[in-house]
């Protein structure tokens, strides 16, 4: 008997160490989520994410203090010959990461723990065992890898549909339930049979149409597999969003009510 009740004190201390811990976690994002960027900063941001400028107040306002939630929590690791991560691209990543979470209900990418961030694209080696060129990869293993060149180039040019930390944040988005098959966890099983059928049709018109040689405002990558179409959708509905809604216009109603951002009524 005395084996069972140190057996039922340890996991009852195992339970209030987790209870203690997720409250300490709760507090300080509270205060985190009230924290603002000094003008400085967002100038320097908006210098490379122009974007960042053109939000709504309200929304600006959120993304500042999530992405003081998100700084405080995720560790930024140089790699490739970079010497260190300044603040000024932990500020830029963290922007343009943390768009993805305004509005909407969130655990601030709970998998991730590390950005891994190259001066350029960087070679791994891929399923096959050859190296291929990269830009970003999103892990499931809790971390998202970018090339800083490229989320420069992404970020300062707002209407290419080109955006590498949007892309692999989306996929961060899709590996939360487990698997990326471009489907990220939404709300009741009616939102999973509308977005099944929304994003199969337009991935099938969308295939279709490159098969006969003819572009659309969805980069060509999309094609590889339904989760690069939901990544590569992603990076649409923010940088070209009236283009998307023409073209799309149920992919582009379905990016809306999860994102739960409008991008059209942001001042250009």
């Amino acid at each position: 008997m005395t084996g069972i009740y140190i057996l039922l004190g340890c996991v009852g201390l195992v339970f209030l160490f987790f209870v203690v811990r997720g409250a300490m976690v709760r507090i300080r994002r509270k205060e985190l989520l009230k924290l603002r960027l000094t003008d400085a900063q967002r100038r320097g941001i908006a210098m490379d994410f122009p974007l960042f400028a053109r939000l709504p107040t309200n929304l600006r306002n959120q993304l500042e203090g999530i992405m003081h939630v998100f700084l405080d929590e995720k560790s930024f690791e140089p790699c490739g010959g970079m010497d260190l991560v300044t603040e000024q691209m932990r500020h830029v990543i963290a922007a343009q990461a943390c768009l993805l979470l305004v509005n909407r209900k969130h655990d601030y990418y709970r998998s991730l723990r590390s950005i891994l961030l190259y001066p350029s694209a960087y070679k791994a080696e891929s399923e096959h065992g050859d190296h291929d060129v990269r830009l970003g990869e999103s892990w499931g293993s809790g971390s998202v890898v970018l090339a800083w060149d490229s989320v420069i180039a992404g970020g300062r040019n707002e209407e290419d549909g080109h955006h590498v930390t949007l892309h692999e944040f989306a996929h961060q988005l899709d590996q939360v339930d487990g698997s990326a098959d471009g489907v990220p966890e939404l709300h009741g099983r009616g939102s999973y049979r509308e977005w099944s059928r929304v994003f199969s049709k337009a991935y099938d018109k969308f295939t279709r149409k490159l098969d006969r040689g003819k572009r659309t405002v969805i980069d060509d990558y999309g094609a590889t597999n339904p989760a690069e179409f939901f990544a590569v959708a992603t990076e649409t509905f923010y940088e070209k969003p009236k283009q998307l809604q023409e073209e799309y216009p149920e992919v582009y109603k379905q990016l809306a009510s999860y994102y739960k951002v409008d991008p059209l009524g942001w001042e250009s």
